[in-house]
């Protein structure tokens, strides 16, 4: 039987990849559970698992502008050190990262292997993650790059505006900032089904289908949670400056999913929608 370890097992990928995994042999383990910067604890916690699921990151992308070697310690250090243990154990290392390792500046899809060039400092650690275990462990290691996560645990810009919603009569959202909104019960469930499936070690982009700004995802919100979508009105990045660059395109190509023979998660819209029907958005 397959034993698996989540690591950032309290965070809200790492809660709803406990459920997606639920019937399996897991061992979930939180930030207070497990310090992944630890060497020796590290070593200690993979020993008996085949698959690493490492889904612990320094995500406060504002707080890591100033705070930036911490921000390098849970994203690249830490990634580093679970690859190693995992490469020593024979064990599967999955480690989540983000579309900020790209600038967006393209104009189409990111692919999986297109050039890194992160803005900002979170992006930069994210980056070093990923290139410290594509070094030391190519053959038996899984990036899935994720962005615009929200999810029924923990807090997200989903639940923001609808709670602004029960205390402002208008919200103001930028139209200028395009991505791919992903519930993190989708993406737990394409990992799961990459694990299950054996596909290929490599790169691979865990959002949803489709695009849309923050204007139209929160609209979209609106809509499915039944207040009116005329109370989002569009506005541009300019009126929220903040410590760090945000990238102006974050939609992420799918092609190796369909090279792996594994369908590429469904449309944001369609997944919004089952995750308001599952109630991720309730208070």
């Amino acid at each position: 039987m397959t034993r698996y370890l989540i690591t950032g097992a309290a965070g809200m990928l790492g809660r709803d990849l406990q459920d997606a995994l639920a019937g399996r042999d897991v061992t979930a383990l939180g930030r207070a559970d497990l310090d992944v910067t630890d060497a020796a604890a590290v070593v200690a916690a993979v020993a008996g698992h085949d698959v690493v699921i490492n889904s612990a990151a320094y995500t406060k992308v504002d707080d890591a502008e100033s705070h930036e070697d911490d921000a390098y310690a849970v994203n690249a250090r830490g990634p580093a050190v679970l690859a190693t243990a995992t490469s020593a154990a024979g064990a599967k290392l999955v480690h989540v990262s983000t579309d900020y390792v790209f600038d967006g500046t393209g104009t189409a899809p990111y692919a999986e292997d297109a050039p890194l060039a992160p803005l900002g400092a979170y992006g930069r650690t994210k980056a070093a993650g990923e290139e410290a275990i594509r070094a030391t462990a190519p053959d038996s290691s899984w990036i899935v790059r994720a962005a615009w996560l929200y999810g029924a645990h923990g807090p997200n810009f989903a639940k923001t505006m609808v709670r602004l919603a029960g205390s402002h009569e208008t919200v103001s959202v930028v139209t200028d900032q395009v991505g791919q909104p992903t519930w993190t019960g989708d993406l737990a469930s394409q990992i799961v089904a990459m694990l299950d499936a054996e596909v290929p070690a490599g790169t691979y982009h865990g959002t949803n289908g489709g695009q849309g700004s923050w204007f139209d995802f929160t609209k979209a919100i609106f809509a499915e949670v039944g207040l009116d979508p005329e109370r989002v009105l569009p506005t541009d990045s300019a009126a929220f400056v903040r410590p760090a660059p945000r990238p102006a395109y974050s939609v992420l190509g799918h092609d190796a999913w369909s090279r792996a023979g594994l369908a590429p998660m469904r449309d944001w819209r369609e997944a919004l929608h089952a995750a308001v029907e599952a109630g991720v958005l309730d208070a």
